[in-house]
């Protein structure tokens, strides 16, 4: 299995093939929608894209973790994560 990094550029070309506009309006076009959706995210909104997925932001409490090398227990904080849940259609 060969494995294929996409990056925001790699994007921005694709875009700009499909809908013929220039590589700077279609690297804005991208920064724009990525930008929208870590807001939506960062203000706890679930954000869905229709064929594609679901992102989400989930609640982690705080718990009792253990470090490997010394095996001290360490208290690990609550934090926000987000989760990503494929379509079916992606799936």
């Amino acid at each position: 299995m060969t494995t294929k990094t996409i990056t925001r550029a790699s994007i921005a070309v694709s875009l700009q093939h499909e809908i013929g506009l220039t590589r700077s309006d279609c690297a804005e076009l991208l920064e724009t929608v990525l930008d929208e959706i870590s807001d939506c995210l960062i203000e706890g909104e679930t954000v869905k894209i229709s064929s594609f997925g679901r992102f989400a932001v989930k609640q982690k409490s705080q718990r009792i973790g253990r470090n490997p090398k010394t095996l001290e227990d360490v208290m690990i904080a609550a934090r926000r994560i987000v989760t990503f849940r494929p379509s079916r259609k992606l799936r």
